[in-house]
């Protein structure tokens, strides 16, 4: 493939029934250090990755105030403010107490603070798309649901995701907002969620699947995987996120990298029509 990739080829989706954004999308976790804590080794290349994003056409990016924690939110701002034709989606919930530790916490008055603390570092008055981490599994989830709603009342949050979470949990929050989107994880290699996808399909839910890369034994040279990539002149990974984009209108990947390369690599995956007898082989493949 040799023209200039551009994410607007892998077509439109409204968050929320009203915030327009391409459905092949950018996750911002991989610009922290190691263990998604502190700062990423090559900072100007981070810089680079974020501003070659409206290049490409990647016009919704996924980060939280846990990567880093506050780094990603905060090298997103240097280099885009203020976000000209994009949605800066964030999330909350998780504490950080080092390296490849995330500890959940319910409390409402902590959900509170994420949510003022992501504006003042993202520059803006409102979040478009604010995300749960998790939902909470024992007595505060009322209370965590009923302050989510309240400052989507007060207008510090515009739409409302959710994280790994299944159809029952989806239909309770939706008593107290509307949920415009679903962060589970799911990829070529990782399919636990489909019941999940098939439900947000239905009902019109953006579905955003994180670790979208991992394609398992897939992604071996001579594989089913590399040699559709070879046909289409293509990474494995673009397939492998191509798979994703027909596999639901509802789909939005957001692959992470910190390297202005292996960006438009990945955003390469818009241009990518499996044909059904490709999107089927890969899907049945063992992993």
């Amino acid at each position: 493939m040799t023209q200039t990739p551009n994410a607007a080829a892998s077509g439109t989706f409204l968050i929320g029934g009203d915030i327009p954004v391409h459905r092949l999308a950018y996750g911002a976790m991989r610009i922290t250090g190691p263990g998604i804590w502190g700062d990423p080794k090559d900072r100007r290349a981070a810089l680079a990755t974020l501003r070659r994003l409206p290049e490409l056409g990647v016009n919704f990016i996924d980060t939280a105030d846990s990567y880093g924690p506050f780094v990603s939110e905060d090298l997103i701002r240097e280099a885009l403010h203020p976000y000209p034709g994009m949605l800066v989606a964030t999330k909350g919930g998780l504490l950080r107490h080092g390296p490849d530790k995330w500890v959940p916490l319910a409390d409402p008055g902590y959900l509170r603070q994420c949510v003022l603390l992501s504006l003042r570092r993202l520059g803006v008055e409102r979040i478009d798309l604010w995300q749960l981490h998790r939902l909470d599994h024992g007595d505060a989830r009322q209370a965590q649901l009923q302050v989510i709603a309240d400052m989507r009342q007060e207008g510090l949050i515009r739409h409302v995701g959710l994280s790994e979470v299944r159809p029952a949990d989806i239909e309770e929050a939706q008593r107290y907002f509307p949920v415009a989107t679903v962060q589970n994880q799911y990829n070529l290699g990782e399919r636990k969620s489909e019941a999940v996808l098939d439900y947000c399909t239905q009902h019109g839910i953006g579905f955003i699947p994180w670790y979208p890369l991992n394609a398992g034994k897939l992604a071996h040279p001579g594989s089913v995987l590399d040699t559709i990539a070879q046909a289409h002149g293509v990474t494995p990974s673009a397939i492998a996120l191509a798979w994703l984009l027909k596999r639901s209108p509802v789909m939005l990947p957001i692959p992470g990298t910190s390297s202005p390369e292996h960006l438009a690599q990945n955003v390469a995956a818009a241009q990518v029509r499996l044909s059904d007898h490709e999107f089927e082989t890969l899907g049945k493949q063992a992993v």
